[in-house]
């Protein structure tokens, strides 16, 4: 359960933006999402490979 303590004086909008954001932490929605569909081991290793060479590829454009 997240807890979010509201200071005195703090406005909704800022707790909420908090709440949010620990919500997003927690990492309850991207799980839920990752377990509505079946992904076997093979594929989700494929995923990963192609990502990490996605990102390499981005860090030598910068240089």
């Amino acid at each position: 359960m997240i807890i979010i303590n509201v200071k005195e004086g703090e406005s909704l909008d800022k707790a909420l933006k908090r709440f949010k954001k620990k919500f997003e932490k927690t990492g309850v929605l991207r799980e839920l999402r990752s377990r509505q569909a079946f992904e076997k081991k093979s594929v989700a290793r494929r995923n990963v490979v192609k990502h990490a060479i996605y990102k390499q590829n981005m860090n030598l454009d910068v240089l």
